[in-house]
């Protein structure tokens, strides 16, 4: 009876710290302000552990949103190319030294705040690189993985500077995620 009472207390322990890990995402550039993220271990749990992993080893930090598209999303998460102060033209093409993961698609729709992961052609090579969405893209459902959604701070991606032509890509200086941080 007490290793029973033992493991359900430590489930609980688990579950209770697994269902309350997030991102905090200090933004500096046009958009400035902290987004909160609340990540979806039980729908993604592979890529909210990477996304989680990246966060604590200081990956994300000083990388730039390097493809915003007005009325669509704001795409990041480069730790590889797309640095502040780096060569931007590589910016979008790279990931961390990480395998990618495999595909942990869901029916959860992409509305705004959402988060999704970003990949090439091949559904299963999602590696650093995340999007925001600003709105609704149901296109997207079911063909992307679904990995948290934003809770505090929408108005903070909102305000992220745009990218120009149907690429997205921003001109100039991109805004860039400062700090980023796991938290419970």
């Amino acid at each position: 009876m007490r290793s029973l009472v033992a493991g359900g207390l430590f489930a609980t322990l688990i579950a209770g710290s697994v269902a309350a890990s997030g991102l905090q995402i200090e933004v500096a550039g046009e958009a400035n302000g902290t987004i909160t993220i609340d990540l979806l271990e039980d729908i993604a749990p592979q890529h909210a552990a990477r996304m989680t992993e990246l966060a604590k080893a200081g990956k994300y930090d000083g990388v730039v949103f390097h493809r915003v598209i007005d009325g669509f999303m704001a795409q990041t998460g480069d730790v590889q190319h797309g640095i502040k102060g780096g060569d931007m033209r590589r910016a979008g093409t790279g990931g961390s030294d990480m395998p990618d993961l495999p595909a942990e698609f869901s029916d959860i729709n992409f509305d705004k705040g959402v988060v999704g992961m970003a990949r090439s052609q091949s559904p299963d090579s999602a590696n650093s690189q995340f999007f925001i969405m600003f709105d609704e893209g149901a296109f997207l459902n079911g063909q992307y993985t679904v990995v948290g959604r934003v809770t505090e701070g929408q108005d903070v991606v909102d305000a992220i500077k745009r990218g120009t032509g149907s690429n997205g890509a921003v001109i100039g200086e991109p805004d860039m995620m400062k700090t980023v941080t796991a938290i419970d």
